[in-house]
């Protein structure tokens, strides 16, 4: 766990400004590759070896753990949230959604059976603050494309971070 502390205190800080409400729409495509750059930057501090090479398997490894850590924390931040204020964003684009869903070249039973399923989330969160069902897609979501975009992000950050290195060492 010590090799990759650095992505660990950093994927608990993305995963925490994810939550926040003007920063979570720039959570995937900034975010969370700049939060695996600075992983790899405090690893290479940690680590005393701020003027080597880093190899790029190493990066993928931290931006991925970057990218898991804060979709575990993020997620669970959201879920808190919800349940305490027993509100998201969910119920309020709720019109919305019924109006683009009417849209879609589908049938009306499909259009039904997804608005059922929706309102289903919204009452238990109004009622409870917390679905199951939110929980999960919001979880396998955050997973999956956090985990994508910290891998992303460390492979860049490494190129980066090794071109800097390059320069310094000629």
């Amino acid at each position: 766990m010590k090799k990759y502390l650095s992505a660990f205190v950093v994927g608990f800080g993305a995963g925490v400004l994810q939550v926040v409400p003007v920063a979570k729409s720039f959570a995937c495509c900034i975010i969370i590759p700049m939060a695996a750059y600075f992983a790899l930057m405090l690893d290479q501090k940690a680590n005393k070896t701020v003027n080597q090479i880093m190899p790029v398997s190493r990066a993928a490894v931290i931006g991925l753990l970057v990218g898991i850590y804060s979709a575990i924390f993020g997620s669970f931040f959201d879920v808190f949230i919800t349940f305490i204020t027993k509100n998201n964003d969910i119920i309020a684009v709720f019109p919305e959604f019924q109006r683009m869903l009417d849209g879609f070249p589908i049938t009306q039973a499909l259009k039904d059976e997804v608005l059922n399923l929706y309102s289903t989330v919204i009452d238990q969160i109004k009622a409870s603050g917390f679905s199951l069902l939110y929980a999960l897609s919001i979880f396998f979501n955050n997973m999956i494309i956090n985990s994508i975009f910290g891998l992303i992000g460390g492979v860049i950050g490494v190129q980066i971070i090794n071109s800097r290195t390059k320069k310094l060492n000629l």
